[in-house]
């Protein structure tokens, strides 16, 4: 199940467990609503508790509704009903809150929050504005000036920042989230604490100047882009509004706006293509190399030192028996390594005869495994071990994404740049160096500073080649 009620003394819990991030599926929205209306019927329950088993509050909306039509209750309508729960309601957040998550707790009364909580509403970064009364409930606890700075960078905030801004009541020093709510909600009850309606707050007081300066901001930084231009106007009618309601309906206006957006697609495009870059098609399970050794020097091993204990790799500067990956510096001696699973790391625009490499994006953002002779296992064995000790890592074949599309771009104009960047994106899908089509457009946005919001060459080459 993934809401349940039950009552811990005088303090109904309403607990949402939907792994791994507790995502707001249609299931955890339907579940909350009856769980709350379980806890308001509850003639025993004084209070009500809304928290998450597991790592994290709630961290946003459920990935695998993304282009669906929408399903009830929407998220809007259910914080509606936390926000009108007629007994003092208390939202325990750890780990994160994010986007949808942040939106319910600033549907509770009260919000407690474990140290090390961050809170935020990153809508942006998907090309939307939140949608279930964040830009309308924001701007009453802390502000126009802030809630526009927070929502348009869609940056996470941390505890100690939430709680000076007014987003969070409190941070205990509690182990679990249940022991923080119940202390919390006692504290409510025994008026040591007061829990506040935040839609029935006043409206934010105007600021013209904190409007002007950050539409400045944004024509200057971001004229292409079209969701922070939409926040802004629905910020403003947190200010403009004469109700909540109706400050609620001028930013689900927004927000639809932005969802019809080609903007929103092509970021969403993105999200999807950065969460398995990694992964070599048609190789089952398998697990990362323990033992690796790195052979010359490159300031890249330094940034794998630094994740190898975490990960639980070791690392060492020679060969030995428990080795079993080697990678090789460019300027290491390659006829002395070892004979097992060898990575050779290349500069961009160099070349050579190994039967993996890596190439490393100037920005260090990404980096690129190029199997051009070794069995399917070994690169994607080779491939975790890489993202195991914190690289960003695209899997490719045959030939490098990234010195083919540097290439075109390098040798195309300014004002070309764009174009050679999609001729080369489907060069390198048709001749099959690429996984996934969605890894070519990644690479180029990380790593060779394609606009994010056309979503990548090869979306946009694909979207040209559509008939109208």
């Amino acid at each position: 199940m993934s809401v349940h009620y039950q009552r811990h003394g005088d303090i109904g819990v309403i607990q949402i467990a939907n792994p791994p991030v507790n995502a707001l599926s249609q299931a955890v929205r339907s579940g909350l609503i009856n769980a709350l209306e379980e806890g308001i019927a509850d003639q025993e329950a004084r209070a009500l508790l809304v928290l998450a088993d597991g790592r994290t509050f709630i961290a946003g909306a459920d990935i695998r509704e993304f282009g669906k039509p929408p399903q009830a209750p929407l998220l809007p309508d259910v914080i509606s009903q936390l926000e009108a729960c007629p007994k003092p309601l208390i939202a325990a957040l750890h780990g994160t809150a994010l986007g949808g998550g942040l939106e319910v707790a600033l549907g509770c009364h009260y919000r407690v929050a474990l140290a090390g909580t961050r809170v935020g509403l990153p809508e942006v970064k998907l090309g939307l504005l939140p949608g279930a009364g964040g830009t309308q409930r924001l701007p009453r606890l802390v502000g126009v000036e802030r809630a526009l700075e927070m929502i348009t960078s869609g940056r996470f905030v941390a505890a100690e920042e939430a709680l000076e801004a007014g987003i969070i009541d409190a941070i205990s020093s509690a182990e679990t989230p249940l022991e923080a709510g119940l202390t919390a909600a006692q504290a409510v009850l025994a008026d040591n604490q007061m829990a506040r309606v935040t839609g029935q707050l006043p409206a934010p007081a105007a600021n013209p100047q904190a409007i002007s300066a950050m539409l400045e901001r944004l024509n200057q930084d971001a004229a292409e882009l079209f969701s922070p231009f939409r926040i802004v106007e629905a910020v403003e009618a947190s200010v403009t509004a004469e109700s909540l309601q109706d400050g609620l309906r001028r930013e689900r206006e927004l927000f639809l706006a932005c969802m019809d957006s080609p903007q929103r697609a092509g970021l969403i495009h993105l999200f999807f293509a950065a969460r398995s870059p990694h992964m070599v098609p048609e190789v089952e399970s398998t697990d990362v190399f323990k033992h690796v050794a790195l052979i010359g020097e490159d300031p890249l091993f330094e940034r794998l030192q630094k994740a190898a204990q975490k990960a639980g790799i070791t690392l060492t500067s020679t060969a030995d028996n428990a080795t079993e990956l080697c990678l090789l510096a460019p300027t290491a001696d390659r006829d002395s390594g070892p004979a097992l699973p060898t990575i050779v790391l290349e500069n961009i625009g160099s070349g050579s005869d190994s039967a993996l490499k890596l190439i490393v994006a100037e920005n260090g953002s990404m980096v690129e495994l190029v199997n051009l002779s070794a069995e399917p296992l070994t690169q994607q064995r080779a491939a975790l071990t890489l993202k195991a000790l914190r690289l960003n890592v695209v899997a490719s074949q045959k030939q490098s994404l990234l010195n083919t599309l540097q290439l075109a771009s390098q040798q195309a104009t300014a004002s070309d740049r764009q174009t050679a960047l999609e001729q080369a994106s489907v060069s390198i899908a048709k001749n099959g160096f690429c996984y996934r089509e969605s890894d070519i457009d990644l690479l180029a946005v990380e790593a060779l500073g394609y606009p994010r919001h056309l979503g990548g060459p090869h979306r946009q080459s694909t979207l040209k080649d559509t008939p109208l």
